[in-house]
């Protein structure tokens, strides 16, 4: 029940009435009050008042308060957009800069040792720090602005786990064939940090398509 029919039956409740007893008073079945109490009818126009005095309360008393509850649950709906809206973009912003922190390291790892000369050692363990951080950040945002809303797949999710599947299928058959082909498997492995970064990029074009779209 609710609205109402549920203030209906609150008031019948109150004055500790039957349905039987009401529908005696206003000379209608109990069928049609069990209707008005789940929200099945609306009373007719000429029951309103007499139903009104049965449980000493006025017209505007009934459909004031409906009315100041409706609004109310309006008002904390949208507060709730709103906090996941702000959720939403923290989130978004939070994989940004991951993703630039992931593009930090591949260029790091471009130049470090073939032009600056750096130990191969101490670049790829300083290459594993700056994926290591851009990995905590994601991992951070992600339960910090975990959304509160019940979770349900949309046809967005859909497409964004198509997507990523498709992607990996490819980037695996390439990461083999240049692996196989060259031997160079102590550089192939970058291909997958590779792809790591395009699922962050894959993940952040939808979190900011769904801001738009809640707008």
């Amino acid at each position: 029940m609710n609205h109402l029919g549920e203030r209906l039956f609150q008031l019948r409740r109150d004055k500790k009435l039957s349905q039987e007893e009401v529908a005696e008073k206003l000379n209608v079945t109990r069928q049609t009050i069990s209707k008005w109490e789940t929200d099945q009818s609306m009373p007719d126009f000429d029951k309103v008042v007499p139903l009104c005095e049965l449980y000493g309360i006025t017209p505007d008393e009934l459909f004031i308060e409906l009315k100041e509850k409706k609004t109310l649950q309006n008002t904390e709906l949208y507060v709730n957009l709103e906090e996941e809206k702000l959720k939403s973009s923290k989130k978004a912003i939070g994989i940004a800069i991951s993703v630039v922190i992931y593009f930090l390291g591949v260029v790091w790892t471009m130049i470090s040792i073939p032009v600056l000369n750096i130990n191969p050692i101490v670049a790829s363990a300083l290459f594993l720090l700056i994926c290591g951080v851009a990995t905590g950040i994601i991992i951070y945002v992600c339960i910090k602005y975990k959304s509160s809303k019940t979770p349900k797949e949309t046809e967005s999710d859909k497409l964004e786990k198509q997507i990523s599947n498709v992607v990996a299928i490819i980037v695996t058959i390439i990461y083999l064939i240049i692996s196989f082909a060259t031997m160079a498997w102590h550089l192939t492995w970058i291909i997958w940090i590779l792809f790591g970064l395009f699922e962050e990029i894959l993940k952040l074009i939808f979190i900011l398509r769904g801001t738009k779209d809640e707008k």
